[in-house]
């Protein structure tokens, strides 16, 4: 068979911090790295155009547009001639180390057209000794690109096109390594502005389910945690890739633009969204955003009390009397 074109198609917003191990670990698989750059202002896009196999396209709009950076992404893979593999990453996920030596990748590259490529999630916790993932958690992050349309979601859309009934690859070895858990501090934000993002643009979503689903980080259960085979990153270290150091900042897109929502909506608006646990005064202090916006907590002493039953059953959420709790405050409004 014809060996198909390895295209990673990626979206990148101020991702400098990790950028270069993104490409150092993916230019050891893919023959051509597509980085979809949303006016990154940290060095992100210097980054990329520093790695051979990157094209950078721009994704020059100002809003969250993830079925449109994804049809950005797709179109500039397709211009690509011949059998074209898909793989789609985020700058935070890494494929595990073992896929140069794992018989799966041929499976893969052996893929008819319209197959789509499942990978479990592995999501490294600090110290690099452990991950979690839920049972039977697998996504389709790759595509035996046969033209097919990509259909997405205003938030968490598919990556990559979802033909009916399309033929599927479910990898067991070679699975995705995810970083968002390694940096605690960025992980907050990221679930900070998931949650503002999800009540803004979907106000039909209960505030309960809200909670739950961004709050699985804080009481991943036990039985899901599971021991990280060193191999998946040694491997890669034995091309001289730093697969553990840490590069923190300071400054986050998300905060910025949570600030602003909460200039345009007004904090009220956001009240019932665990945000609260930090001074948002201070935060546009560090930003240097002096506006007529009142950025203390807007929260009664209802919001708060609901807030705390949250966090203090979010480990045993499945417990029947919670899930009582939990619908009887959606009849009232969350």
């Amino acid at each position: 068979m014809t060996k198909p074109t390895i295209i990673c198609i990626t979206p990148v917003k101020n991702e400098a911090s990790i950028l270069h191990r993104f490409l150092k670990c993916t230019s050891l698989w893919a023959d051509h790295i597509i980085i979809a750059d949303q006016n990154s202002n940290d060095g992100s896009k210097e980054i990329a155009l520093s790695y051979p196999k990157v094209t950078l396209i721009e994704n020059g709009s100002k809003q969250f547009n993830e079925p449109e950076r994804q049809k950005m992404l797709i179109e500039a893979a397709r211009k690509i001639p011949g059998l074209r593999l898909l793989i789609a990453l985020d700058a935070d996920e890494m494929l595990t180390g073992n896929f140069q030596e794992s018989p799966e990748w041929q499976t893969v590259l052996n893929a008819s057209p319209g197959t789509l490529i499942e990978f479990e999630w592995v999501n490294i916790l600090p110290g690099f000794t452990s991950y979690w993932s839920p049972t039977n958690w697998y996504y389709p992050l790759g595509f035996m690109d046969d033209g097919s349309t990509h259909s997405g979601n205003i938030i968490h859309s598919p990556r990559v096109p979802e033909p009916i009934k399309a033929p599927k690859i479910r990898l067991q070895r070679i699975k995705i390594l995810h970083y968002q858990h390694i940096n605690w501090e960025r992980n907050k934000v990221k679930q900070r502005w998931y949650q503002c993002y999800e009540r803004l643009n979907k106000p039909e979503k209960r505030l309960v389910n809200i909670y739950r689903m961004y709050h699985n980080m804080n009481a991943f259960p036990k039985h899901e945690i599971h021991f990280l085979p060193q191999e998946w990153l040694s491997e890669y270290e034995k091309h001289g890739i730093d697969m553990t150091s840490l590069y923190l900042n300071t400054i986050y897109w998300q905060e910025q633009e949570l600030l602003e929502w909460m200039s345009k909506y007004g904090t009220k608006r956001l009240k019932e969204i665990a945000i609260w646990d930090i001074n948002w005064l201070e935060i546009a202090q560090k930003y240097q955003i002096y506006v007529d916006t009142d950025y203390q907590d807007p929260r009664n002493h209802l919001d708060k009390i609901i807030h705390y039953w949250l966090k203090q059953t979010q480990p045993i959420k499945h417990n029947l009397f919670v899930k009582v709790i939990d619908k009887l405050l959606t009849l009232i409004g969350w």
